[in-house]
């Protein structure tokens, strides 16, 4: 890896370096918490993407806004989203970020611009160029950043979402974090093609393509295409080529990769290859050991509680319902 230390700002660095560790500490937690039975229902692991959440949301002010997939906890912690109050949603407890009625992949934080997980693969694209169609329309400065994985580009929202964006120059940063599966099946065996940055430029949506294991590249990246959206430009499309270190899910083996596979991809794991940086830069490998354990301390703490709190009270079925009354029939005018 080339010498970049003189083109690195240290407290930067080490600013999305803890976000990235504390991201890591929650999917551990999450994941002890799903193989023990306190957490019912999937859980989708982002660990190995942290590099992609933390490079981008770092640029991220608190009035822009997000929109993630099914494995979206790295987002919601890098935009600013409590960690206790999603673990309690994980565990379908009171409190939780939705009230404990969405669980993993429907986490939501609007206080902090956090539009929402979704459990259907791309369809948080509609919703994201939705929000940015309202900000261009209201004159607001406002950047709308939609994650979504390499999986969503052969579902019609992707086609849909980006040709909308790029007829109106909506204010929005499509970020595509290509971690080479959807769900257990390889991508290029089900993409016919180039692939994403080829669709996003046959839209005329200007692409790049940015290693996403590489924190500070994404957040160069990044920092430069939301500057230019804020400026004025935009929509922009950004392939983040990463992987996913576990399984589809958290009890999901992996049996269907190969092993040479994983572990040369474990050796690029974004976790070291920042604490190799901040090395470089003259931090001390203790405190790279005390900043992870101190993220791996507030996770356990956070799902301690969680295991603690109480469900909620059965009323609460009830509420966030809408009623329209009974149906009833009408002579068509």
């Amino acid at each position: 890896m080339p010498d970049r230390s003189h083109n690195i700002d240290p407290d930067r660095l080490l600013g999305l370096y803890k976000t990235m560790r504390r991201i890591r500490a929650f999917e551990e937690a999450a994941e002890a918490a799903s193989l023990d039975g306190r957490v019912g229902g999937a859980v989708h692991l982002s660990i190995g993407q942290e590099a992609v959440a933390a490079g981008v949301c770092a640029n991220l002010r608190p009035t822009d806004q997000i929109t993630t997939t099914h494995r979206g906890h790295g987002h919601c912690i890098a935009k600013g989203t409590d960690p206790g109050a999603m673990m309690l949603e994980l565990f379908g407890k009171e409190g939780g970020t939705c009230g404990g009625k969405g669980g993993s992949m429907h986490i939501a934080d609007f206080d902090v611009g956090m539009l929402g997980a979704n459990g259907v693969v791309a369809a948080g694209i509609p919703i994201a160029v939705g929000a940015a169609h309202g900000a261009k329309l209201l004159g607001e400065d406002r950047v709308v950043v939609c994650f979504f994985g390499d999986g969503a580009i052969n579902r019609g929202p992707f086609l849909e979402g980006l040709n909308w964006a790029g007829i109106f120059a909506l204010p929005i940063l499509f970020v595509c974090e290509h971690n080479s599966y959807a769900s257990t099946t390889r991508t290029e065996a089900v993409t016919a093609g180039p692939g994403a940055t080829a669709r996003a430029e046959s839209l005329g949506i200007e692409a790049f393509e940015v290693d996403g294991n590489d924190v500070v590249a994404v957040d160069g990246l990044a920092g430069e295409l939301t500057g230019r959206i804020r400026a004025g430009g935009g929509p922009f499309f950004v392939t983040a080529r990463t992987y996913r270190l576990k399984g589809h899910t958290s009890v999901d083996p992996g049996a269907y990769r190969d092993e040479d596979e994983v572990s040369l991809q474990w050796a690029e794991d974004p976790m070291n290859r920042c604490e190799e940086e901040l090395q470089r830069l003259g931090l001390a490998a203790a405190e790279l050991e005390t900043i992870g354990r101190q993220a791996t301390e507030e996770m356990a703490a956070v799902a301690a509680a969680a295991t603690a709190a109480p469900h909620p009270a059965l009323i609460q079925a009830f509420t966030d319902v809408q009623d329209v009354g009974a149906p009833v029939w009408s002579a068509l005018p």
